[in-house]
């Protein structure tokens, strides 16, 4: 990995090899053309039958759904970052992280930050796009201090500015936002420093190693913006090791990096979208190769937004299948349950 040169808010580092043309390539492993063809037609049809919805909705205002207490969250949360890694889901690809330096603090880190009761292109004073199907386990007000903010890529689901606002203006007001390239300018300010960290490039922040690795997606903001970064991130400290995958269709990408003992993967989203997210048999097929003796995956992306075409519920009835007798390597199942490890 390459070391990112250091800046108070964005960092423009040399242009990575695979840039081509001003775009960004094509992610690794990309399916046939008549494959892609097939799934583009899939995700046509099923945009036409929603997102007419999802616009008459956004001018109606709908409330969000179904509500998960957050006391059930805060009950737990004395047992967060009492060990070497901690980590809650929150909802969407929102993780709660503490992960202890080698000096022995509990950093603690927020990866892609989404609290609105709805995500989108906000007009005025409505947001015209997906609602909620289910509140965060734990809101903006009830979070501890954040040191670090992981931004994996720019789609609206991942990086939401009312959401970032609200933390500049709270708990993560002294935080540093980790991003990727060319995503830095839709930071809202407040935070203490914003970073655009490229592919195969490394920075140590808050007693911490990060990487940013090349997933399969893309990280366009708008229909043709095909130029902003997208990334995964490997948290290290000391030996302990933690990968936000972001978001990511199946890839070979994270074979190179040796056991993890926290893979953080999404499972859901993946129907008529496997060209940009991973199934949950292709996420466990990933995992097998990060796991070592006794790596755990925590499943995201699920759940919280009408993405995908599946059914509630199916991301991890297929996950359990594709584990099998390894099922209880699967953790933090359930939004807000705490996972510690030591």
């Amino acid at each position: 990995m390459r070391n990112a040169r250091p800046g108070s808010r964005t960092l423009n580092p040399a242009v990575p090899l695979d840039r081509i043309n001003g775009t960004m390539a094509s992610p690794p492993n990309p399916p046939p053309a008549v494959d892609r063809l097939r799934r583009a037609a899939m995700a046509a049809r099923s945009g036409l039958r929603r997102y007419p919805r999802h616009l008459l909705e956004s001018l109606s205002r709908g409330s969000p759904g179904r509500v998960v207490p957050a006391s059930v969250c805060e009950t737990n949360l004395c047992q967060f970052g009492s060990g070497g890694i901690g980590a809650v889901w929150l909802g969407h690809a929102t993780m709660l992280l503490s992960v202890r330096s080698p000096n022995g603090r509990a950093v603690t880190v927020l990866t892609d930050p989404v609290f609105s009761d709805r995500i989108g292109l906000k007009v005025g004073q409505v947001t015209f796009g997906l609602r909620r199907l289910i509140a965060p386990a734990l809101d903006v007000h009830q979070l501890p201090p954040i040191d670090l903010v992981l931004l994996s890529h720019a789609h609206f689901d991942h990086l939401d500015r009312p959401s970032l606002r609200r933390l500049a203006a709270g708990p993560a007001r002294g935080a540093t936002v980790i991003t990727a390239e060319r995503t830095g300018k839709l930071v809202p300010s407040g935070f203490r420093r914003v970073i655009e960290l490229p592919w195969n490039h490394t920075i140590e922040c808050a007693g911490l190693r990060l990487d940013a690795l090349r997933p399969a997606h893309w990280g366009a903001r708008a229909a043709f913006d095909r130029r902003r970064g997208f990334n995964s991130y490997v948290i290290e400290a000391g030996a302990r090791r933690v990968l936000f995958a972001g978001d990511t269709a199946a890839t070979d990408a994270f074979e190179r990096i040796g056991p993890v003992n926290l893979s953080i993967f999404g499972v859901g989203a993946y129907e008529p979208w496997e060209h940009a997210h991973a199934t949950p048999e292709q996420v466990w097929r990933m995992f097998a190769h990060l796991r070592g003796s006794d790596g755990l995956l925590m499943p995201m992306h699920h759940s919280t937004f009408d993405l995908g075409e599946e059914q509630p519920g199916e991301p991890l009835s297929r996950l359990a299948v594709a584990a099998g007798d390894s099922w209880r390597a699967v953790v933090g199942r359930e939004m807000g349950e705490v996972v510690s490890i030591d």
